[in-house]
Formats: structure tokens, C-alpha cells, sequence
């Protein structure tokens, strides 16, 4: 994984005591929250619906067992005990004090940590694929690339403010696993015809209000040339998008309205005045990056193959865990491991202080010490021998994190929701821990099989509700919790928006909406092997819709 150089020290240092002394002035009531508040969203700052928020960012969701217990650590001694790990790869902390937060960044910085552009219109924390270097459909690692990004954004005096927040995610396989096309860039690295390795290039992809699709606008883009293309994606949309609406600010409405080939015209004319300047990126400098996220030293484990048979059939538990939370790595001999954040009735994404420093003993003595954060508000660890799984497993059973349900229907992903965040207009936790609990027994979700369901708690998304096989999006109607259904959602390769399925459903309903809705399709499915996303595209929305509201209902409506 990348490490600081010096210029990293000083640049985060120094921008450490900038920000102390911005909060001793708020403190002291010389400046005022109106000229604080970009200061603060500058350094991941929030002030939510009950306290501050500070977001911590965890570039490309690459982290090591120090790091994870640095976040331990602030849990522990700045917040209530427990961090949220995000959607964005991410990690926030939901109750610090705002004369703490220097103090926070000040430890994270020891560890070459920051909370820098995890908010305000700038170009955000950039993230990948959770699996990279790991997994066995890799084409390429896409976190190097994803480590020249950042240094390239980081403060980039041209594109810190921007018409509006800008994320961009980057994979290397041919599955999508960072859900690249929901957006405002995204890069998938291939390899050309004669083996260069290079990134098809979309553009416009988004959710909250007005969710769209990414469009593709280069097929191959040369990897030196990655710096200088991005930038005339940014110089266009800086030019071009809106500021004078927020709701029609971001680069997917400036790409709806212009179309997408009038808008790769204009990158393409900006990206010749760019192309062979110093923006193009030397093979020494990309060498270098990729020399950091080499991968470890895996010797060859052939034991484990017995050995996991063995334990297998010694302990069901075991065997349900490995099948569900365990991917094939690139290495026979070894597996890429799914540490699920939601334990049944839990809230998705939340680790105790307790629970993050065993993940770090755990990575440090059985994964060469590399952690991930998944997109999913999972953890990973991306290399385990499998020789080593029972022992991971044992560790992860004694801190309540051994829940066997990755990729089904209890592995949800829930924003914060009105039980925090200033924006949401209805909860999104306790619909998650319902549903949850309703659909806890291991057999059901074996039975229901690959589904995912995402809420969100207000439009912006941060849920990701409209690429969930089943989104669920809180509203306010007449001063009362909403909540709507859409179906057919998909954030991988095959990327869809769901559809809204009907009317709403009360909080004390919704959970026997969503069983109504998987017990259709129970009944529709061609065979076990046919999943929830593929049903549905074959039968359409009209099943769900006859069994949630009857033609009766609809006829009327």
C-alpha cells in the first residue's frame, strides 16, 4: 500500500494546525459558523442532526492493521465506542466534539490518514474495486491508478471548487465490484489488442435525485495518458456545469443535456491541447506508484485444501461461513474474506473499537497485514490462506463478527438515516434491523440466495437505493415516514436503476412488503440457480406489483 513521503507529512501536518487554529477561532466566537462551515467541510467536518460528524477517508478502501486500530483508538477515546463504515469506503465517526477534531486528524495524520475532500464540491475520495490485487478476473490492479488520482486531486487548485461534489471510482476486473457507472467517472481497465494496458472511460453516472446511467465515452485510453484525459473531463464540466442549481449541478445533468457525444467532442478538443504535456504520465512514475501495492509474498499453502474439507464437515457453521463470506483468490491456495458488518438485527456498517483492533490482530497475523473497505460497508481481507481460515474464523465468531451472509438478502445497505443525518426525512436503521430479523434464519437466505437490498433515508442516496435488486427509499407524506419500493436495481456490470414498484409503504409495513416481494419471487423463479435480479428482468415489475397491491388497487389508481 502507498506510503507517505515527506512532502505528505508536511502537507497533512500543516494542514492540521491550519484547522486547529479554525476551530479555537469558532470556539472563541471569532469567526462565525457561516465562514466556518466550508472550513470545516474542507477537513470532513459535518454538523448533523445531533452532533458533529467527521468522515474519515480511506483512499481506495486500502488500510493495515495500524491504521484500523487508530480508528480503534478514536472510537474509543474521542466518540461513543463504534465507527460507520460508508459506502464510499469510508469510515465516519457520528459524535465527536468539535475542539476534538484536530486532535482526531492530528492522530490520524501519525498513521498517514486524513479526512481531506471527504466532503464540499471537490473531487472526493476516489475508490475501487474492494477485491483488487486479489481477485482472480483481475485484469489489472486499479489501485495504483486510483493512488495517482488522488495525489493528482488532492487540493488541486483548479477543481476544489467545483459546481458540485465529484466521485470517481476504478476497477480492474471484469466483474464490477466498485459500481463504476453510477459515477461521474469511471474507469475500467483493460488491456488492448496488443496487450497495453488502458481504461474505457464513462461518464455521468450518479444517483440521489435525478439517478442516470454512466455513458461511455472512450473505449480505450491509454494508462499514460490518464491524468491528462481526467483533467479535460474536469475542465469541461467545470466550464460547462451548472452553479446556479444544486439539484443541476453535478456532471450527469451537464451530460444529459449536452448528450454524450457532443461532450466527449468537447473533452476530446481539450484533451489534444493536453495530451503530451506534463500531465502524461511516464512509465518510471507509474512503475513507481505500482511498486507500492505490490502484491505480498503468498508461499505456497497446498495443506489447506485437506484441511478445509476436514473442517468443513466437522462444523456446519464453518461451512456456511466459507461458502458465503470466502471468494476464490488469484491463489489456489488461498481466499479473499468478507467480514460482514451486519449481523442480524445489527446496523449495517457499524464496528465497535473492540471489533476493529481484532480485524487488525487478525490481518496482521493470517493477511500480510492488508485490510479493505468494501463498498458494501463490509471489511475485507484479501488475502488468507486457506489453511489459515479457521483460525480467522474462530477470531471473528469470539467478536461477533462471523455472520455467514455476504451478497444475501440480511448483507443491506442503509445510510445513517433521521437517526442521524440532518437531510434524511426517515429513519433507514431500524427498517434494516426489521428486515434483518425477519429474514434472519441461515436456511431462508440460502433458500432466497444472491439479493440485494439497499435504503436510503432521503433522496440524496447516500444508500445507494436505486441500484439495489430491492431499494428502499424513505419520503415524508404529511408529516409521517415513507417508504418506497423500487425494484430491478443493479450496481455491477450490468448496471440498472430500479423501478418504482407503487405507492409507498408505513414503517410498520415495509418489512412485510419486502417478504411479500421475495416470496413472489419464490414462486416465479425457473429453478433455484435463476437469482432474484435475474427473475426479474425476465418477468417484469407486474408480478410484484399484483402481489403488493392487488389489480383492484391499481386499477383504481
Amino acid at each position: 500500500m502507498y506510503r507517505y513521503d515527506e512532502f505528505d507529512h508536511a502537507f497533512v501536518s500543516a494542514r492540521v494546525e491550519q484547522f486547529r487554529d479554525q476551530v479555537e477561532r469558532r470556539l472563541s466566537g471569532e469567526l462565525a459558523e457561516d465562514a466556518f462551515k466550508p472550513l470545516r467541510l474542507m477537513n470532513g467536518v459535518y454538523l448533523q442532526l445531533h452532533a458533529y460528524m467527521l468522515r474519515v477517508a480511506i483512499p481506495y478502501g486500502t488500510l493495515n492493521g495500524r491504521q484500523m486500530r487508530m480508528l480503534a483508538h478514536i472510537a474509543r477515546k474521542y466518540d461513543r465506542g463504534y465507527g460507520h463504515f460508508t459506502t464510499r469506503q469510508n469510515i465516519q465517526y457520528n459524535w465527536p466534539a468539535l475542539s476534538d477534531t484536530p486532535n482526531i486528524l492530528a492522530d490520524l495524520a501519525s498513521v498517514e490518514m486524513h479526512a481531506i475532500q471527504t466532503s464540499g464540491n471537490c473531487i472526493r475520495n476516489v475508490t475501487a474495486d474492494h477485491f483488487a490485487g486479489a481477485a482472480a478476473d483481475e485484469v489489472a490492479d486499479p489501485r495504483p491508478y486510483a493512488e495517482i488520482l488522488r495525489q493528482w486531486s488532492s487540493v488541486h487548485p483548479e477543481f476544489s471548487f467545483l459546481p458540485r461534489k465529484f466521485k470517481i471510482a476504478v476497477t480492474g476486473a471484469e466483474r464490477d465490484r466498485a459500481a463504476i457507472q453510477v459515477h461521474d467517472i469511471g474507469l475500467h481497465l483493460k488491456k488492448d489488442e496488443a496487450g497495453r494496458i488502458g481504461f474505457a472511460v464513462y461518464v455521468g453516472g450518479g444517483q440521489g435525485r435525478t439517478p442516470m446511467i454512466a455513458k461511455k465515452i472512450r473505449d480505450f485510453l491509454p494508462e499514460e495518458d490518464l491524468l491528462s484525459y481526467t483533467t479535460a473531463i474536469m475542465r469541461v464540466y467545470n466550464l460547462h456545469g451548472r452553479r446556479d442549481n444544486k439539484y443541476k449541478a453535478r456532471i450527469k445533468i451537464l451530460v444529459h443535456e449536452t448528450g454524450a457525444e457532443v461532450l466527449a467532442g468537447q473533452v476530446e478538443q481539450e484533451f489534444l491541447q493536453l495530451k503530451n504535456t506534463e500531465l502524461k504520465l511516464p512509465d518510471a512514475d507509474i512503475a513507481a506508484i505500482s511498486a507500492y501495492f505490490a502484491p505480498p509474498a503468498l508461499g505456497e499453502r497446498p495443506e489447506g485444501w485437506a484441511n478445509l474439507a476436514s473442517w468443513k464437515k466437522a462444523d456446519p457453521d464453518f461451512a456456511r461461513w466459507v461458502h458465503q463470506n470466502v471468494a476464490p483468490h488469484k491463489n489456489p491456495d488461498y481466499g479473499m474474506v468478507t467480514i460482514s458488518l451486519k449481523p442480524i438485527g445489527g446496523i449495517p456498517g457499524d464496528a465497535t473499537d473492540v471489533q476493529m483492533e481484532a480485524v487488525a490482530d487478525i490481518a496482521e497475523e493470517y493477511a500480510f497485514d492488508e485490510i479493505r473497505i468494501s463498498h458494501e460497508q463490509n471489511i475485507i481481507l484479501p488475502h488468507v490462506a486457506l489453511a489459515d481460515l479457521e483460525a480467522v474464523y474462530r477470531g471473528l465468531v469470539a467478536t461477533g463478527l462471523a455472520t455467514a451472509n455476504a451478497g444475501l438478502i440480511t448483507d443491506i445497505i442503509a445510510c445513517p438515516g433521521l437517526d442521524y443525518c440532518a437531510l434524511a426525512n426517515a429513519r433507514s436503521i431500524p427498517v434494516a434491523q426489521e428486515i434483518s430479523t425477519r429474514f434472519g434464519d441461515p436456511d431462508r437466505q440460502a433458500d432466497i440466495g444472491e439479493l440485494k437490498i439497499k435504503i436510503s433515508g432521503c433522496i440524496n442516496a447516500c444508500g445507494h437505493h436505486h441500484v439495489g435488486h430491492i431499494g428502499l427509499l424513505g419520503v415524508e407524506k404529511k408529516g409521517a415516514e415513507l417508504y418506497q419500493i423500487t425494484l430491478g436495481g443493479s450496481g455491477d456490470e450490468t448496471t440498472s436503476i430500479g423501478e418504482i414498484i407503487g405507492r409507498g409503504f408505513e414503517p410498520e409495513k415495509v418489512t412485510d412488503a419486502v417478504e411479500t416481494i421475495v416470496d413472489t419471487y419464490l414462486g416465479l423463479r425457473l429453478s433455484k440457480e435463476e437469482t432474484f435480479l435475474a427473475a426479474y428482468r425476465r418477468v417484469g415489475p407486474q408480478p410484484f406489483k399484483d402481489a403488493l397491491y392487488g389489480a383492484k388497487e391499481q386499477e383504481a389508481a
